[in-house]
């Protein structure tokens, strides 16, 4: 992607200039461009314009590049010789070992779930109810953003920070697999009724119809990218906001 489509996502982290602060740190400024590859606003190819993202940023570029190796650390960029730094794209393979891993953690959380606290059951609620909001405004990419809000209370069912935070970088590489969508209404919008209806076992603390009902979903949705990968469905850019 060239570097004028970068306009509108890098004027918006002028935004984010404050959560940077006098203590500025690579670590920051990573979590700050991770969550724009989780919101689904810097897509697979994504030139990183070190000129541009440290001026909306207001960092050295020393500490934008520790950034950038950060998160090239977690593959969500990678570094071409003489090109510079991109947004990565992943492959087929990549989405196998993603979902391969979250039917692992997230199958453990749920197996969690007679002790999680209630507030924990209404974090996943309420990510229900703002996928549902969006998509009735018809804000898919949100509706996929909101999904990955929901999985993410489901990892939090384990009570382990460590594990959250390490779930949270998955989840900005899965949506970077998001993309291959070239409809993200076709993709997003089976999965707000599989949703509610996960919400509603894990709300009554039925561990064992959650686990299943998750187990199914899973796969379900790692088969749809793999036949996206290999051709099987329409591929392009997921935002059309």
């Amino acid at each position: 992607m060239s570097t004028g489509a970068l306009g509108t996502w890098v004027s918006d982290l002028e935004k984010d200039k404050d959560l940077i602060g006098r203590s500025s740190t690579a670590e920051r400024v990573a979590g700050i461009l991770r969550d724009r590859v989780t919101e689904g606003f810097i897509p697979p190819g994504t030139r990183m314009s070190e000129e541009a993202i440290g001026e909306a940023l207001g960092v050295s570029r020393n500490t934008l590049r520790e950034a950038f190796r950060l998160l090239a650390h977690e593959r969500l960029l990678v570094h071409e010789l003489n090109r510079g730094v991109f947004v990565r794209t992943l492959s087929k393979d990549d989405v196998v070992e993603l979902y391969r891993l979250r039917q692992i953690v997230e199958g453990a959380a749920v197996r969690e779930l007679a002790s999680a606290p209630d507030q924990v059951i209404a974090t996943i609620r309420a990510a229900v109810e703002d996928g549902e909001r969006a998509a009735s405004e018809h804000r898919w990419p949100d509706v996929g953003t909101a999904n990955l809000q929901f999985h993410q209370g489901i990892v939090q069912l384990a009570g382990s920070p460590r594990l959250e935070e390490f779930m949270l970088r998955i989840h900005a590489e899965l949506r970077l697999v998001f993309h291959v969508m070239h409809n993200p209404r076709r993709f997003h919008e089976p999965y707000l009724a599989r949703n509610r209806e996960l919400m509603a076992a894990l709300e009554s603390r039925n561990t064992q119809h959650a686990e299943l009902l998750l187990a199914v979903y899973l796969a379900d949705a790692e088969r749809q990218l793999v036949r996206a990968f290999a051709g099987a469905e329409p591929s392009g850019p997921e935002l059309a906001r």
